[in-house]
């Protein structure tokens, strides 16, 4: 009997509890599934669609141990999207990179539009004189142009809401490799989150907290060369207490601090 596409949906307090939740119930009922990036004997990925409800985003402990990369890795990625550190990679015409998630959102280019349009501002501006407003969106994909790319961008649209005092953020992926990527996305997303949120506040002249996160990806899956380090990563599960799991801000706050010196040095060196 076909059981069809999976929609799952998983609900946490907090971030790393969340996403090791997310994983969990991919493996145990995605479908397995190729994708374009598989060689014609690979093992197919497990996959299915996600919708990930994170209540507390920046409820402690905010960081699980078992993302891929390091901590200082964390920082950079933030930074990237965040500030833009490395939107001057961008040029598909010589084989770099093809866009980046912050030049997208925050300097978002059309034909025949010479200024580039900062999504987010219209986001502030609209929530700060209509809360409820329907419209605080900022999207990445340019139908005209990502279709001939080889990797178009995964995240499609940011869309906030303010409810009760709290900004709400719901993020919309086509596409979000569960095991090696979901983790950073929702960790940078949620960050972002927090400073539209302290901008919104600082023109309203009223506390505007950071609220529900919402993660939801078309397809979230864990693809299946990583199947042994998955197996690994259930281990650590059964072996693990999750305060084992996962670290604190204040734990990563040195890490981080290492990474933003790393940059700086970067730049001064250009």
């Amino acid at each position: 009997m076909k059981t069809g596409y999976p929609v799952i949906k998983v609900r946490a307090a907090t971030l790393p509890r969340a996403w090791e939740k997310s994983v969990i119930e991919c493996w145990r009922k995605g479908i397995s599934i190729k994708t374009e990036y598989d060689r014609p004997d690979g093992t197919p990925s497990k996959d299915c669609t996600m919708i990930i409800e994170i209540t507390h985003p920046f409820r402690e402990p905010r960081l699980h141990r078992a993302f891929p990369a390091g901590l200082a890795d964390l920082e950079i990625y933030r930074q990237e999207v965040l500030y833009g550190i490395h939107d001057t990679w961008i040029n598909p015409e010589e084989g770099k990179w093809e866009y980046t998630y912050h030049e997208r959102i925050f300097n978002y280019r059309t034909p025949g539009v010479k200024k580039p349009i900062d999504q987010l501002d219209f986001v502030i501006e609209k929530l700060t004189q209509t809360p409820y407003s329907r419209r605080a969106q900022a999207v990445t994909w340019k139908c005209w142009l990502d279709p001939k790319f080889d990797d178009p961008p995964c995240l499609q649209r940011l869309w906030f809401r303010i409810v009760e005092d709290e900004l709400y953020l719901n993020v919309h992926l086509r596409s979000n490799d569960a095991f090696k990527a979901a983790f950073m996305n929702m960790f940078v997303f949620t960050e972002l989150q927090k400073i539209i949120a302290e901008k919104i506040s600082r023109k309203r002249s009223r506390k505007i907290k950071v609220g529900k996160y919402v993660h939801i990806a078309d397809s979230y899956h864990i693809y299946g060369t990583y199947f042994e380090d998955f197996a690994g990563f259930l281990k650590s599960i059964q072996s693990r207490s999750f305060k084992e799991r996962t670290w604190t801000s204040s734990f990563a706050r040195p890490f981080f601090e290492e990474a933003r010196q790393k940059l700086q040095g970067e730049k001064h060196e250009r």
